[in-house]
């Protein structure tokens, strides 16, 4: 340490009636001096004398640590060989205690030191040698010697050489053969040294001294197998290169436009170090870890076990806010609610019906141009109303059907989604809520070792900024940063050829590429940092880099928040993304991470876009408030998108663009204000088992790829190529090309097993080119149509679905469309149960039960087959047939709804619509006998099929009138 502080005990300035107090081992009596009188007179002391009185006793040592803010906090302030010890990063802050780090300054500066302890342990009869005192040679205008070259041929072994102000300029190399201590004298900045510094001895310091390169070499300093060791040095213009296995320790320093470069390193230090303005990168890292290792290793590696850690604990982890009103702020807490904002909900009253010109059109009228019909009674809970939920008269109804409407499932662990109402909120499943990093340190072994480990180069409470590079680290290089702070450089840090990097809560901001740049099979750690503001991707992975990302904040950077392309993997779990100008994480060029646990929220593009072959297993994340589609699939991407939740969106929630594929499986999609997954016709997904409500256009829709024609509805647009140096090309060679077993290959698009309920327009939407398979779907209380079949010049299969309670019509069918309706229950919407127009509709064993207009409604120029199907009206016909139409009705069952009703209307002379094998069923009052008319009503052989297939069907006549009929 320094002189002042390390002086001889100055006790003659305390007053002499004081100095028995003192020396006596007695603890202060309750009626001695008052304990503010005893720290007055304590600060008087130096160092020594500090460290003798907190020996005397219990009390004394509580007295000597209560001097932290007064006595403690200026011995570490006027020691020139250290700085503030939150500086460069947090000048103004002051730590938790001086004395604590003060301590392990003290403790650092000696480290060069204990090399002089394992030689005299290691000369026998040290015991009988006489210990030589160490030497103090001054340099300088008037002093002993006028260079340093001439002081260091006279040196001995750890002698201190002064170096008094002024420039000291060395014409040749200078050779350090013998362990010495350089030191200049007076405040930093006023010694100057202009040479080049080979270091051939085993350990040496340098402190208070300004470096500059000489005229001959640019390297300040070099080191092949020693130890070296810097305290508040300023470093200009030069090289420091360190090989291994010398290693170095480095603290309070500044280089300006310096490059320290690090090759096979063993063990290095850095700490609170300032590195500004670097022309290339100010630290490299180079090469695996020496397994050599000089004497300093094992001195070091204690040292950074025995200072305080930045690993988190369970109290100190913050976490992350869910609440929208504090979501932009970084590092707020969390919570496990996502708290819903004052604005409309997408399927309220302003917004359930599709913008005009949009393809769900305008609400329609009690009956609409096309013949279909709208209820125009207020909304029930679900949605929809059934029919024995009326009051009707007892004229009117008098039978009922047993029929089962599939509502809503449940989603989020169990719980049911309602409308999105202002200043409501949604509680997580566990499986949802952010993990803070301690959580995830203690699931994940291999994170914890990771974060534990120190290898090569460690780096921490230091500042990089104003230059071109931070750190690299390349060539199977290992390196460890914690607590830096990387500001306006060109990039942060480049991790490359199987090199190993671990950042734990770093500030990386305003970086003009990539703030962390992985390539070459690069990975990692990269957990707790605050990545933001930055000119390209916060986090950049590519050719077979695979790091481990957790618990992260990436936010507001000009474009993505973390890119995945050209072979590229990594784990990125329990992440906060947000408000990032492209999207949050961009998966390309067969990237192929695994994405989990994150919150990816307010990106004013995509949550997660995948293109250009880009692959992922994306799970449990909360994707959220995103201004394009929560997730964007095109060109080729094939994720795996599971259980996520997908919600309040400005456009849609899950997007398969152009030649997208993928599964999408076990999503909630909510709240987002346009659709919940829409898909192009030439895409190929398996949407399965997704709970798709409250969205404010259709749940589910397929356009055609004709009608993209470079304008998405929802405002979808491609976004730009992403590729090193523009060009695509370089990431399609070395493509890996393997078997996934959780993406099974289909030729066709298919939709099944969603839960599809109270979106703003149509359940499910098609207007497609393609064949789709629509099935076993829950399509409820949607605001237009359960679906709509706009276009559909190849095969649409709709087969056993339950389609309920919807708003319009159960589904509707439009000209020259092909579709297949079978197996599925269409119950209680509020328009007709089926409506077509199309050219060649096929419409098998349905149940299509308590719909508000017709059955069934056949418009002029349809093409249909009506065939083993149930069909009830509640208020209107069984089947109407509307104008000149082909149709083929057979086999069916049809009941009778009210008395004024028919169970069949046609246009007369419509010979082109065929009849064959149907039970019609109608009632009288009066006797409360139902009678079944076929198409020979009069015939004894009618009304004896009748008698047998009531038999057959066990009816039960109630003593209301009210009958049930199971589905034969």
């Amino acid at each position: 340490m320094c002189g002042h502080c390390c002086s001889t005990p100055l006790l003659d300035q305390v007053p002499a009636s004081l100095i028995p107090c003192l020396d006596s081992k007695v603890t202060m009596e309750a009626g001695g001096l008052p304990l503010e009188l005893w720290r007055m007179i304590l600060a008087y002391l130096h160092l020594p004398d500090l460290g003798r009185c907190s020996l005397v006793c219990r009390a004394w040592y509580e007295l000597i640590l209560s001097l932290d803010s007064t006595r403690w906090r200026q011995l570490c302030l006027d020691c020139i060989e250290c700085r503030h010890p939150n500086w460069p990063n947090q000048p103004n802050v002051e730590p938790e205690s001086w004395r604590e780090a003060f301590k392990q300054h003290y403790l650092a500066s000696k480290t060069w030191t204990k090399n002089a302890l394992d030689l005299e342990s290691s000369i026998c009869f040290s015991l009988f040698r006489r210990r030589r005192e160490r030497r103090t040679l001054s340099v300088g205008p008037g002093h002993e010697f006028d260079s340093l070259g001439s002081a260091l041929a006279m040196a001995s072994l750890y002698d201190r050489i002064v170096l008094f102000p002024g420039v000291y300029e060395e014409q040749g190399e200078i050779i350090l053969k013998v362990p010495v201590e350089i030191v200049g004298h007076g405040k930093l900045g006023e010694v100057a040294l202009l040479a080049s510094i080979d270091q051939h001895c085993s350990t040496t310091r340098l402190c208070n001294l300004v470096f500059m390169p000489a005229w001959f070499s640019p390297f300040m300093f070099k080191t092949t197998s020693g130890h070296v060791q810097f305290d508040n040095c300023n470093f200009e213009n030069g090289h420091i290169q360190i090989h291994g296995p010398g290693t170095c320790q480095v603290k309070f320093c500044t280089f300006k436009n310096t490059h320290v470069f690090l090759h096979n390193v063993p063990l290095c230090v850095l700490e609170n170090c300032e590195f500004v303005g670097s022309e290339n990168n100010s630290v490299t890292v180079e090469g695996h870890p020496s397994a050599d290792k000089n004497w300093a290793y094992k001195y070091l590696l204690g040292l950074i076990k025995s200072s305080p850690s930045v690993l988190p604990t369970e109290n100190s982890d913050s976490l992350m806010s869910l609440d929208l009103e504090s979501r932009d702020q970084a590092w707020s807490p969390r919570t496990c609610d996502i708290v819903i904002e004052g604005s409309q909900s997408p399927t309220s009253p302003t917004s359930s019906s599709p913008k005009p010109g949009s393809k769900a059109g305008s609400q329609e009228a009690e009956v609409g141009s096309d013949g279909e019909r709208v209820a125009q009674t207020p909304d029930s809970s679900d949605g929809g109303l059934s029919p024995s939920g009326e009051d009707e008269d007892e004229d009117q109804l008098m039978y009922r059907l047993s029929y089962q409407v599939q509502g809503p499932r449940p989603v989020l662990g169990g719980s049911f989604l309602g409308p999105p109402l202002p200043g409501a909120s949604i509680q997580l499943p566990s499986c949802l809520v952010l993990n803070s990093l301690q959580q995830e340190l203690q699931k994940d072994k291999e994170a914890m070792a990771l974060a534990s480990s120190v290898q090569g180069c460690l780096i921490r409470k230091c500042l990089f900024r104003d230059g071109k590079g931070g750190v690299f680290v390349c060539s199977y290089g290992r390196a460890k940063m914690e607590g830096n702070i990387f500001r306006n450089l060109t990039y942060a840090v480049r991790c490359i050829h199987n090199s190993k990097i671990v950042m734990l809560r770093n500030d990386i901001h305003r970086c003009r590429a990539s703030g962390i740049f992985l390539r070459l099979e690069g990975g990692g750690l990269i957990a707790g940092n605050n990545i933001y503001h930055n000119a390209e991707a916060g986090v950049d992975i590519r050719k077979k880099s695979d790091p481990l990302i957790l618990c992260n904040q990436i936010h507001h950077g000009l474009r993505s928040g973390i890119v995945v392309l050209g072979n590229g993997k990594g784990i990125i779990r329990s992440n906060q993304i947000f408000s990032n100008k492209e999207a949050g994480i961009y998966i390309l060029y067969h990237g192929n991470p695994i994405v989990s646990g994150n919150h990816i929220f307010k990106g004013r593009a995509a949550g997660i876009a995948v293109n250009e072959n880009g692959k992922g297993l994306i799970t449990e994340n909360v994707i959220r408030e995103n201004q394009w589609g929560g997730v964007d699939i095109r060109r080729g991407g094939v994720p795996v998108l599971r259980s996520n939740l997908i919600c309040f969106g400005y456009s849609d929630g899950v997007v398969v663009g152009e030649e997208g594929k993928g599964l999408i499986e076990g999503n909630t999609i909510y709240a987002n204000k346009g659709c919940g997954v829409w898909m192009m016709s030439s895409s190929l997904p398996h949407v399965t088992s997704n709970h798709v409500s409250y969205n404010g256009l259709y749940g589910v829709a397929m356009f055609s790829q004709k009608d993209g024609s470079g304008e998405f509805p929802g405002g979808h647009g491609a976004q730009e190529n992403f590729s090193e140096d523009g060009d695509a090309i370089l990431w399609e060679t070395e493509l890996e090309k393997d078997d996934d077993p959780l993406r099974r290959p289909i030729t066709i698009a298919l939709v099944e097993s969603n839960s599809i309920n109270h979106n703003g327009a149509s359940g499910l939407y098609v207007q497609s080119s393609e064949a789709l398979h629509i099935i076993t779907n829950v399509i409820h209380a949607n605001g237009d149509r359960g679906i709509t079949v706009a276009q559909s010049s190849q095969l649409t299969r709709v087969a056993n679905n339950s389609i309920s309670c919807n708003r319009q019509s159960g589904v509707k069918v439009e000209a020259q469309c092909k579709v297949e309706l079978r197996g599925n229950g269409i119950y209680d919407n509020r328009g007709h149960g089926i409506i077509t127009k199309g050219d060649s509709t096929i419409v098998i064993e349905n149940d299509i039960i308590g719909n508000r207009g017709s059955g069934l409604q056949l418009l002029p120029r349809s093409d249909t087959k009506v065939i083993k199907n149930r069909i009830h009206s509640f208020r209107a016909y069984g089947i109407a047939v509307r104008g000149r139409t082909k149709a083929l009705v057979q086999e069916n069952i049809i009941f009778q709804g009210k008395t004024n009703k028919t169970i069949f209307q046609q246009v007369s002379n419509n010979h082109e619509c065929i009849m064959k094998n149907n039970k019609f069923l109608v009632f009288k009052k009066k006797p409360r006998v139902i009678h079944e008319l076929g198409e020979e009503a009069n015939s004894l052989a009618a009304v004896m099929n009748r008698t047998i297939w009531c038999l057959l069907l066990g009816f039960q006549l109630w003593m209301d009138g009210c009958d049930s009929y199971p589905w034969p």
